[in-house]
């Protein structure tokens, strides 16, 4: 039977692994890279995070480790259960177990854990992307949008595409920066890096609206299939006047919520290559 894995975070339990009696000697960190180098060689890991018993157990550590694949997660739990693994003592892993009735809201990926998860699936080779149009919304009158425009905070609204050429599949996607001034590191306060800091949030809030259209299918053969899954704001034709239009339509829903993992500042890092074309498309 096919699995398919969207560019979300895992929730299901059948993807968690629980881990305990983890020796109390190693710190956690370590233990957390000792668990990531074991459990890794199984598939891609979400995370790794380790705690420390309860007060009322033996003094020790358990770990909660979480797949992107269900079939990973149970491959590792059955090759890992009872063993050493990297201290004297066996460990035990068991699959996590969640109420059927329990239903968890879907958090959309961040744009480096969309990109991560695609370089694992497709390779790094297997996919791109490009910037459409980058454009400031600080400067469009307040008409255009309907909403109010703060000063001295400059959003842009960004429209990219994923390509996977060897599925023949293009996957558009758009985003708008509006994080408030208080998100902003010491330091950036200059016009200019504010101006950075805003394309590069619009730019990764794109790149991970286009990988929530996708899905990967992991056949039981191992191949893998994408699934696209377009949405009415989806740019067929790109012109001007539809960019305008879907730039008020991506203003109101990012507006109402934003349902995305939260992203760091220190992760958004263009390429070079994608930092020239931001200007370049600026300019133009």
């Amino acid at each position: 039977m096919a699995e398919l894995i969207s560019f979300v975070v895992p929730t299901q339990s059948d993807k968690v692994l629980l881990v305990w009696d983890l020796s109390a000697g190693p710190p956690a960190e370590a233990l957390s890279h000792s668990l990531f180098t074991v459990f890794s060689q199984f598939g891609l890991l979400y995370s790794v995070r380790v705690f420390p018993n309860a007060a009322v157990a033996r003094p020790g550590f358990y770990a909660i480790i979480k797949f992107y694949s269900s079939r990973d997660a149970q491959r590792a739990q059955k090759a890992c259960d009872g063993k050493p693994l990297f201290q004297t003592s066996p460990v035990k892993v068991r699959l996590g177990t969640r109420h059927k009735a329990l239903q968890h809201q879907a958090f959309a990926l961040n744009s480096s854990r969309c990109q991560e998860l695609a370089n694992y699936y497709f390779g790094f080779n297997g996919w791109s992307k490009r910037i459409i149009k980058l454009q400031e919304l600080s400067g469009l009158e307040d008409a255009a949008l309907a909403v109010p425009m703060q000063k001295g905070n400059p959003q842009f609204f960004c429209a990219v595409e994923v390509v996977l050429p060897s599925y023949g599949c293009r996957s558009p996607g758009v985003g708008i920066s509006e994080e408030p001034p208080h998100r902003l590191e010491e330091g950036q306060s200059s016009c200019l890096m504010k101006r950075k800091t805003a394309q590069k949030l619009a730019f990764q809030a794109a790149v991970s609206d286009a990988f929530q259209k996708l899905t990967i299918v992991v056949l039981e053969s191992g191949r893998i299939a994408v699934e696209y899954r377009p949405t009415e704001e989806d740019l067929d034709a790109r012109s001007e006047e539809e960019l305008q239009n879907l730039i008020q339509v991506s203003y109101s829903s990012w507006s109402q919520s934003s349902q995305r993992e939260e992203e760091c500042l220190s992760d958004f890092s263009l390429e070079e290559e994608d930092l020239k074309l931001c200007d370049l498309h600026y300019q133009l």
